[in-house]
């Protein structure tokens, strides 16, 4: 059976999963839960299928799978696969639409449409599959960088723990946390570094894809081009809940840049917290 027609069965398996687990449970956060998991099946899909005989396969296998063990440790860490664990942006929208409305975004939205956008992100495996040319100097370029964007998230998302760890105790011990939300680090330069570095991540494999086809035309830029539209709409709705908890968030946002880390557009002092 090729390899992208078993992608799209369990492509469909994943939907189904996803879809009657959120309705016995009540909680919508299942594709949450396979997100670091169903992509790095589908690429090794494709260079399990290739074989040894494309190395570019299997070095874009690799550096999904470094991807998503880094992306599932720390979801799980947070307690994300734990029950009770949903996404609270979801508890939230939820109490925003009506039963019958949020029934009909859970199916088309959380389950059927970013299940899609999973398997679009790996795509370009597809078609690294269907050009299999030897490894070129870019082929290590890439892998340098995503490397270096790998190491970015997990910088980010470690420094994210910690504030949080560190926001628990003081809580805990009858103190106001101050900063109450991260502002120091890289959250410093971007108020989302961990968003920038996923999105780049993907980006650089469709580069790998680019590369196989020796062409930067490929119908496969869908698959990063709708995850940066997703994260876009997911800073907003996350920073709208964000600035509702905390108002001095706005002049956080007046000062630093939204996801694509830069300098601080006011020289401030860098916020500190024990911990």
């Amino acid at each position: 059976m090729e390899p992208f027609v078993v992608c799209l069965w369990i492509l469909v398996a994943a939907c189904i999963l996803t879809w009657v687990s959120s309705l016995v449970t009540g909680e919508h956060s299942w594709v949450d839960r396979i997100w670091s998991i169903i992509p790095v099946v589908y690429v090794w899909v494709f260079a399990l299928a290739a074989g040894p005989g494309n190395p570019r396969l299997t070095l874009m296998a690799v550096l999904v799978t470094l991807w998503g063990a880094r992306l599932t440790f720390n979801f799980a860490r947070k307690g994300g696969y734990a029950p009770g664990g949903e996404d609270y942006r979801w508890q939230v929208l939820r109490a925003r639409m009506t039963p019958g409305a949020f029934h009909a975004f859970n199916l088309f939205f959380i389950v059927i449409y970013q299940n899609v956008l999973l398997l679009l992100i790996a795509l370009p495996a597809w078609t690294a599959y269907q050009h299999r040319a030897p490894l070129d100097p870019l082929d290590v370029v890439l892998a340098a960088v995503f490397l270096a964007f790998l190491t970015g998230e997990t910088i980010a998302d470690q420094q994210q723990w910690r504030f949080h760890q560190w926001k628990k105790a003081e809580t805990a011990a009858g103190r106001m946390p101050s900063p109450r939300f991260l502002q120091s680090g890289l959250f410093r330069f971007s108020r989302h570094p961990n968003f920038f570095f996923e999105q780049a991540q993907w980006w650089v494999v469709f580069l790998f894809g680019c590369v196989a086809a020796g062409s930067v035309l490929q119908w496969t830029v869908i698959g990063p081009l709708l995850l940066t539209g997703l994260f876009i709409g997911s800073t907003i709705f996350t920073e709208s809940i964000t600035r509702s908890r905390y108002p001095e968030y706005a002049a956080y946002q007046a000062r630093t840049s939204p996801v694509v880390p830069w300098f601080p557009r006011h020289a401030t002092a860098e916020p500190t917290h024990s911990g």
